[in-house]
């Protein structure tokens, strides 16, 4: 196997292993979680095991409650316009 070759098997494995890590269910990332963070890891592999232990938020499992891009700016109103329909005597 070439260079070009392993390096390519490397970067699918990392993204199988992250699409994976994304739509698996929270209970199942919890007990995987827990049983990865009893290795003896750097802290930048260990993150996100960290974070996939605290509690959901309930606002529908997005995983992005910890970036302040992601928080809503501020309360809008919601403004329902009537659709004008047209006559029916306009044939």
């Amino acid at each position: 196997m070439d260079l070009q070759s392993f390096v390519v098997a490397l970067i699918v494995m990392g993204c199988s292993a992250y699409a994976a890590w994304s739509l698996m269910p929270a209970a199942a990332r919890r007990a995987i979680a827990t049983t990865v963070l009893r290795l003896s890891l750097p802290e930048f592999l260990a993150k996100p095991f960290a974070k996939a232990l605290k509690p959901a938020s309930g606002c529908g499992g997005c995983d992005s409650c910890g970036d302040e891009a992601a928080k809503p700016a501020a309360m809008q109103t919601v403004k329902f316009h009537p659709r004008i329909r047209p006559s029916s005597r306009s044939r």
